[in-house]
């Protein structure tokens, strides 16, 4: 299964599993990176929930498999947002590097309000605080 097809069956598990350990998430709505499987896992979950018709619309892919970018379209409190995911892999075919980027500016202020109210939970989470 495809980071692509792991997303769209929503299946978050396959998700996690594609991460390396130390992955490093670079968001587009905060200022510095999140290293990490268990926040980069965590900012993902949430994130799903924040977009609603999400899907992807384009995938570009370098001649040696390294480096990928998925463009994607969805909508948050109600406005079109555009984005892209561009992930580099690692040697061992896992995700190393996961950088968001979104537009338009009115829409990424939405997603930004809406991650934020939730990054308390999103912490929680990347901790296992909040299983159980």
């Amino acid at each position: 299964m495809t980071f692509r097809e792991a997303v769209e069956a929503r299946d978050l598990a396959a998700v996690e599993a594609m991460l390396a350990d130390d992955v490093v998430f670079r968001s587009p709505v905060a200022f510095k990176p999140y290293p990490g499987k268990a926040i980069t896992a965590a900012i993902l979950r949430a994130v799903i929930e924040v977009f609603e018709d999400f899907h992807y619309v384009r995938e570009i892919g370098d001649a040696d498999g390294v480096d990928h970018a998925l463009v994607f379209e969805a909508r948050v409190d109600g406005l079109a947002i555009t984005g892209c995911d561009f992930l580099r892999y690692d040697d061992d075919g896992r995700i190393a590097d996961f950088m968001v980027m979104v537009r338009p500016l009115r829409a990424a202020e939405a997603l930004a309000a809406r991650m934020t109210a939730r990054f308390e939970q999103i912490q929680r989470a990347a901790t296992g605080a909040s299983h159980g």
